[in-house]
């Protein structure tokens, strides 16, 4: 299904693109709302793919998995360095997320797009639900982006 001369990938300026498209047409909490719901789509799509679905690794083989089909190795959405279970929450760290590519530092951008697809492929795994949140990042002094997951329910 991948284009002939093109390949299956885009440059990161032409997602932006679409971002902030969507945010002048949507407004921005909808186009929040719409990308991290089209990202978790992409994650649970993406461990069925895998042959994931279901299969509940170790957060750690998880987190591995993720970075391969996610980072340099597999999509460039962004490198999944550490996935962590506090009990109530799971914290997964990430870097170098497309969404927060390109942004000035202090940018108030949140990665809804990328927080998606890493919690609907958690989802999928676990058989669980999670309301994702962006709780630190790149752009605002941390060393990642980290995308918070309350289990819901």
């Amino acid at each position: 299904m991948e284009r002939e001369k093109l390949g299956g990938f885009i440059s990161i300026v032409c997602f932006k693109g679409v971002i902030t498209g969507m945010e002048d047409a949507l407004g921005e909490k909808a186009t929040a709302i719409a990308l991290t719901s089209a990202g978790r789509t992409r994650g649970k799509n993406l461990v069925t793919e895998l042959g994931l679905a279901g299969a509940n690794p170790s957060l750690e083989d998880l987190a591995s998995k993720l970075d391969f089909a996610l980072g340099e190795n597999g999509t460039r959405l962004c490198k999944v360095d550490k996935i962590v279970d506090e009990g109530d929450k799971i914290k997964v760290y990430t870097h170098e997320t497309v969404c927060s590519a390109g942004e000035v530092q202090g940018s108030t951008r949140k990665c809804t797009y990328s927080m998606g697809a890493v919690c609907g492929a958690i989802e999928t795994i676990q058989g669980k639900r999670y309301r994702p949140k962006h709780t630190e990042s790149v752009l605002r002094g941390s060393n990642h982006d980290v995308f918070e997951m309350t289990l819901i329910g």
